[in-house]
């Protein structure tokens, strides 16, 4: 079958009764995301307790100025713990910048399926630098343009693969971020275990592995993946018209959004950096009599995240059956109010091992189905609005757009971060709750002063996503 039937054959349900190309994708997508995930749970563990510790500090190459960069960045010298949470917060939030490039690149020059290739070596050849100190910034270079590459331009051929008018299209999404979810879940434990136990190094080397198996799979299916979309020309592009007052407003809205987003998802997002290191120093980590790996603390909220995610679906439809449901900014605001009581699980967590002994696993448990019920209705309902708010003519930009709270959100990650060493857990915990807390009174104001924006009705058509 040539790939021009991919997108236009009904009848290709090879794959779960989907076409073909699906089943490639979403593997690929899966050890794509095992490997990224295995080395972000390593990352912060590895700088504090090895990398950035005397003896192997001096052998990164071109550290020391980089070093300089981030501290007059942060206004003043910065300790080991605070160092590697603001190259944490850097990194992580680049990734979320990075895909704007990539969808450029493959829409102007390359192609998704060159430049996801082109992705995924450059990110397989990070993972195997991250073995050695003197190549840590090259890796994560490596890592960020090529994350950059790949992610948006794998997810956009999912939906190429079917016609406008096939419905299947979003039972292929939930299929496509199951693979993902199952990776989530299961990279802590292989790559996380291998790292922290058996050496840092391993675990990488795990993450690197599978990075190669992602880019085989997709190589072997390019016969199965859908055509490449003409790309328009200069003339085509000037010929657009231009937005309407209210579709400028309606950007304006979205974009004013960002920060409040950004603040909101601080709890969430601290998972992978001062929660990694806290916790273990703070609260009891036996499980039937073991102490588990830091690292499973990742596993354990990708699982509580799943769940949560599948019950939100669950509670709305559920809701919508009895009552009227409320619209997206709504489910926003009681989402970000539901993250703050998570936070103070942890700053209750603190108080409880004030004394001097560490506090019950229950405190993080707690964290966990706060912080994943509220998040399920946060990120996917806010990607919901914005795909519904933005003007037709640029929703592909605004969806770029949206991930760019998750960037800014990740470098104030980094640098309250920073903070652990200088405040109390207590206090700590506190201020993340206070943020999300305060996020959440912003966005209820936004309902009642852009109501007319942002209300479901002011707009014909459902939500491409819902909750």
């Amino acid at each position: 079958m040539s790939s021009s039937h991919v997108s236009s054959d009904h009848h290709d349900r090879s794959f779960l009764g989907h076409p073909r190309g699906l089943g490639y994708i979403a593997f690929a997508e899966a050890w794509e995301r095992f490997s990224y995930y295995g080395m972000q749970t390593l990352l912060v563990l590895y700088m504090t307790r090895q990398l950035l510790l005397p003896g192997h500090v001096e052998n990164i190459a071109g550290f020391t100025g980089f070093r300089t960069m981030l501290e007059r960045a942060y206004g003043g010298p910065l300790s080991t713990v605070a160092l590697s949470s603001a190259i944490f917060g850097l990194y992580t939030g680049l990734v979320y910048l990075t895909p704007i490039a990539g969808g450029f690149i493959a829409d102007r020059w390359l192609g998704r399926t060159r430049t996801i290739t082109i992705g995924a070596i450059l990110m397989t050849a990070g993972h195997f630098l991250m073995a050695f100190d003197f190549s840590f910034l090259l890796a994560l270079l490596c890592l960020l343009t090529g994350v950059g590459c790949f992610k948006g331009n794998l997810a956009s051929q999912v939906g190429s693969l079917y016609k406008p008018e096939d419905l299947r299209r979003a039972d292929a999404f939930q299929i496509y971020y199951l693979f993902i979810n199952a990776a989530v879940i299961a990279s802590p434990l292989i790559a996380g275990t291998l790292g922290e136990v058996y050496g840092w190094h391993y675990g990488f080397g795990a993450a690197g592995v599978g990075m190669v198996l992602g880019l085989i799979i997709y190589l072997s299916g390019r016969q199965w993946l859908p055509k490449e979309a003409p790309r328009a020309t200069s003339v085509e592009r000037a010929a657009r018209p231009g937005l309407t007052k209210d579709e400028r407003n309606a950007v304006i809205v979205l974009i004013l959004l960002l920060p409040v987003l950004a603040i909101g998802a601080v709890g969430n997002q601290q998972i992978f950096n001062a929660y990694l290191l806290w916790v273990p120093e703070n609260v009891s980590l036996v499980f039937f009599g073991k102490t588990m790996p830091t690292t499973w603390l990742i596993t354990l909220d990708s699982i509580v995240s799943v769940s949560s995610l599948i019950g939100a679906v669950a509670f709305w439809r559920w809701w919508a059956r009895r009552f009227k449901e409320p619209n997206e900014i709504t489910k926003i605001t009681l989402g970000l109010g539901i993250s703050a009581l998570g936070a103070l699980c942890l700053a209750g967590a603190a108080v409880a091992s004030a004394s001097g002994q560490k506090a019950g696993l229950g405190w993080v448990l707690g964290f966990e189905v706060f912080n994943s019920i509220g998040f399920a209705n946060v990120f996917p309902v806010g990607l919901a609005m914005y795909v519904r708010v933005a003007p037709k003519s640029v929703v592909g930009t605004i969806l770029g757009v949206y991930y760019l709270h998750l960037f800014m959100c990740n470098n104030l990650v980094g640098w309250l971060g920073g903070l652990l060493e200088r405040m109390s857990g207590v206090q700590f915990w506190l201020l993340h709750a206070g943020l999300i807390g305060g996020a959440a009174l912003v966005m209820l104001v936004t309902a009642k002063a852009a109501g007319r924006v942002m209300n479901p009705s002011s707009a014909p058509g459902a939500a491409p996503l819902q909750t």
